[in-house]
């Protein structure tokens, strides 16, 4: 239905005249509901409009349109007839307003990575996931991060208790020089 409205089509009911604008907008406050929804359907070809400003987003124009409808619906149940704006002045910019909100949140979303992404290929060309890297990583993260706080507080003993060339000597045997230096990073 959508679709067709942006390709060119006429799918969306008239809009309201000025009047029958303003006789919605009273039965509305008096708790007319019908008066309501009146003035949602009427009003969907302002959603098509304003949405088609966001066309080259990365966002399906369907999705642009029920985002816009949302804040249509919202601006429609906030407006107040006495504060002298216009409706469609007022819609526009809560539709603009919704349909930017889910923007900047998705934009938030792209920098996810998800643990069932194709992250890269394998040298036999399959494709890999962070979830089989993390799985096939011999230790999990919390046996790592152990591991690495008791290389740390064995090697702070080490400067406690040992001279210098008995702590050089384990440090150059063990390989703790540079575990040591990883660690107070």
């Amino acid at each position: 239905m959508w679709f067709g409205y942006i390709q060119g089509g006429n799918l969306f009911p008239e809009p309201l005249t000025s009047e029958e604008e303003r006789n919605c907008l009273e039965q509305m406050a008096k708790g007319d509901d019908e008066a309501r929804n009146i003035l949602i359907e009427r009003n969907l070809r302002l959603v098509a409009h304003v949405a088609k400003k966001y066309s080259t987003a990365k966002v399906e124009q369907d999705d642009l349109i029920s985002i816009g409808t949302v804040g249509l619906i919202k601006g429609i149940n906030s407006f107040k007839i006495e504060k002298g704006a216009r409706l469609s002045t007022y819609v526009s910019r809560c539709i603009d307003n919704e349909i930017l909100m889910h923007l900047r949140a998705t934009k938030k979303l792209g920098a996810e990575v998800y643990l069932n992404e194709p992250i890269g290929k394998d040298k036999d060309d399959n494709v890999v996931t962070l979830q089989e890297v993390l799985e096939n990583n011999e230790r999990n993260i919390e046996d790592e991060v152990d591991i690495k706080m008791k290389i740390k507080k064995l090697c702070q003993k080490m400067k406690e208790i040992l001279k210098d060339r008995e702590r050089t000597i384990l440090e150059l045997r063990f390989g703790l020089r540079w575990t040591q230096a990883e660690n107070t990073k």
